[in-house]
C-alpha cells in the first residue's frame, strides 16, 4: 500500500512538471493571465494566512509593549543566521 502511495505522489509530481513547463512555454501575456487565476484560486488560503501574521504582529507588538519581549538589532542577528545557516 505504502508503495502505490508513493508511485501516485511522484506520478501528480511528474504532471505537476509537465503542466509547468508547458505553461512556461506560454506567450508572457497568457503566463500573466494564468498567473492572475491561480493567485485568485488561492486568495481564501492568502486571506486567512495574512490574517494569521497580522494576529501574531499584533501578539508581538502588545509584548513588546509589555515588556515581555525584547528586541534585536537585525544585522547583528542576520550575520548570526549567516554564519549558522550559510555554507
Amino acid at each position: 500500500m505504502r508503495r502505490f502511495l508513493v508511485e501516485c505522489i511522484l506520478q501528480d509530481m511528474i504532471e505537476t512538471a509537465l503542466l509547468e513547463k508547458k505553461a512556461m512555454q506560454l506567450p508572457e501575456v497568457d503566463r500573466a493571465l494564468l498567473a492572475d487565476r491561480l493567485i485568485q484560486s488561492l486568495s481564501r488560503i492568502l486571506s486567512k494566512l495574512k490574517n494569521a501574521w497580522v494576529e501574531e504582529a499584533n501578539s508581538r507588538m502588545n509584548a513588546y509593549r509589555a515588556g515581555d519581549i525584547s528586541t534585536a538589532d537585525v544585522p547583528p542577528v542576520v550575520a548570526k543566521l549567516r554564519s549558522r545557516f550559510v555554507k
